[in-house]
Formats: structure tokens, sequence, C-alpha cells
């Protein structure tokens, strides 16, 4: 039996608004967000470039479609645990997509025109932290430190020049043969004794750096509020 591949009419049939949101994000991942283009776009679906314009206006709608998918895909944080633990889960499910979608980190809170998935995921935000006790003011503080640091951490972590301990060693001992130790005696000894030891890993600085985040807006709220309204 023969099968027939589908002709560009099919392709476009089968086209939608959705599986041009989604391939624009498969091409990203690929390629990054500033390669993205309707041409390059058009070219990964299959159809022509004005096929495109049938089901979004342009490259703005499909960065704002992009990044909802993106906030899709980030567990809420749970409505039935208290406001750390719940934000806790929700960062470590944030960096696990950043991770997936390095280009995304820039643009997270870049967007004019956000869609329903951002929306819903900015108020369960909110609303874990009013439910825990949080100010208003202290639920402000929280959401722009702690977000500032998820973002950061994803986009230096997709920057780094390195993918894997096999590379790090190899980068750390490039760097240490050249490394004149008397001038940078603490920059030797990190990368000697910290970096080259076996499973070292720049990502495992997350949970430590979250968890003293979120002790430090802890006790900060405890001070403000009083002992009587402390959550953990």
């Amino acid at each position: 039996m023969t099968v027939t591949a589908p002709g560009p009419e099919t392709r476009r049939t089968n086209l939608t608004a959705h599986r041009v949101l989604a391939g624009a994000m498969e091409l990203a991942d690929v390629i990054g967000i500033e390669a993205l283009t309707i041409r390059r776009l058009a070219a990964h679906l299959g159809v022509k470039p004005m096929t495109i314009y049938h089901h979004v206006p342009g490259r703005e709608a499909i960065l704002d479609g992009i990044v909802d998918l993106v906030f899709s895909e980030i567990d809420l944080p749970p409505e039935d645990e208290d406001w750390k633990p719940a934000i806790r889960r929700r960062c470590l499910s944030a960096r696990e997509v950043l991770v997936r979608h390095p280009w995304a980190s820039p643009l997270m809170e870049s967007r004019t025109s956000p869609g329903q998935a951002t929306l819903r995921h900015h108020d369960a935000v909110l609303g874990c932290l009013r439910r825990g006790g949080l100010s208003l003011d202290m639920t402000a503080h929280a959401y722009a430190v702690v977000d500032s640091y998820v973002y950061g951490f994803a986009l230096q972590e997709a920057n780094l020049p390195f993918n894997g301990g096999e590379e790090i060693a190899e980068l750390a001992a490039a760097i240490i043969e050249q490394l004149p130790a008397d001038d940078f005696p603490y920059l030797a000894e990190f990368t000697a004794d910290h970096v080259l030891r076996p499973g070292y890993a720049f990502g495992s600085s997350f949970e430590i750096g979250l968890d003293l985040l979120l002790d430090g807006l802890q006790a900060r709220a405890d001070h403000r509020t009083g002992p009587t309204r402390r959550r953990h």
C-alpha cells in the first residue's frame, strides 16, 4: 500500500492557530527566538508564508501566543498547600519548563497582550500569596523577587558555555591550565576543588537559593504581621 504525503491544500486545511503556535514553539526551541520568522515557520509547517496569516496576524501575535503556551506548561501553586511550599512547587515547575524553552525567560513578562494561561497563572500565584496571609505590599514584593530569581537563574543557565558534567570538566580543565594560581588563588581553588569534583552541576544551586529566598520572605512577612498570622 502506497501512502501519499498530504499536498499543500491538505496541510492548509489541517492548519489551525494552535498548530501554528505549537510549531512556532517547536522551532524556537531549536533555532532560538531571534531566528524565528514567518518564512522559517511556514517552512517548518510545510505551508506558504501567507498561509500563516490566515491564522495569526503576525510575529508579535505569535510571540504572545507561545509565551502563553509556556505559562500553560507551568504548574499552578496548589490551593490546598500553605503559600511557601505551594510557591516552591510552582517555581520548580517553572524552572523545568524554562529549561525546555531556553528562549522564553526574557519574554515571560514582556508581552502587552497576555493570553488566558498567562492571566490564570498570575492570578493563581497572587491568590496563593494572599491566602498565605501576605499583605498586598508583601505580595507585590514576593512575586517580583521570586520571579526575578527564577527567570534570572534560567537565563543564566541557558547561556552557560556548557551543557553537562563532561563539558564542564573539559572547560574547567582548559581554564585551570591557563590560570596563574598565584594571581587568582580563590578562582583556582573554586575551579579545582569544586567545579571539577564529580557530580558538580550549576543547576543544583537553584533550590538552595529558592529556599533562602522563600525563608527570607517568610521572615519579613512574619515581622510585619506579627506571630498571630504566621503561616509556613
